[in-house]
């Protein structure tokens, strides 16, 4: 059920986390780079080596929507914000959300992948086991939202 229109979590509703991993970024590439990396970065201190599966498809998940924040999200004078969680449930799955302050059209794939924008969407909704889009009270803003899973917690 890819690209879902869910409402956001209340906090009753969301999973206990092991990790979380949430910071402002500058609304430039610049911005994106570095939150590419963070993401990385700490998913490796959590355990997913940087050349783990995990690891390499969350990276190049955040890449996307953080280069989509900077793109098609960025608001002058505005950051984006990324939240990075690790549930601990019996399945390890990862969560990257990413937020921006334009709220205009929440964003969908292109139905043909030679189309000129909205590939990477098409990428995301490959790579991520469920992702989709929450649009924020009083036109604030929208969430983009995927999961990873890494597994069965084996501790």
């Amino acid at each position: 059920m890819n690209g879902t229109n869910r409402p956001p979590e209340s906090a009753a509703q969301r999973p206990a986390h092991v990790g979380e991993f949430v910071m402002c970024f500058t609304s430039s590439p610049r911005g994106a780079r570095l939150a590419r990396r963070l993401v990385s970065h700490r998913l490796d201190a959590w355990g997913h080596s940087y050349t783990s599966r995990v690891n390499e498809t969350l990276t190049a998940i955040a890449a996307e929507l953080t280069a989509n924040a900077v793109r098609h999200g960025h608001v002058p004078g505005r950051c984006f914000h990324l939240r990075l969680t690790e549930a601990a449930a019996p399945e390890r799955v990862l969560r990257v959300e990413v937020t921006d302050t334009r709220c205009e059209a929440l964003p969908r794939p292109v139905s043909a992948p030679d189309g000129e924008h909205g590939r990477g969407l098409l990428l995301v909704a490959a790579l991520a086991r469920d992702w989709g889009t929450v649009a924020l009270p009083a036109g604030s803003g929208k969430t983009v939202w995927a999961e990873v899973s890494a597994g069965v917690r084996t501790h």
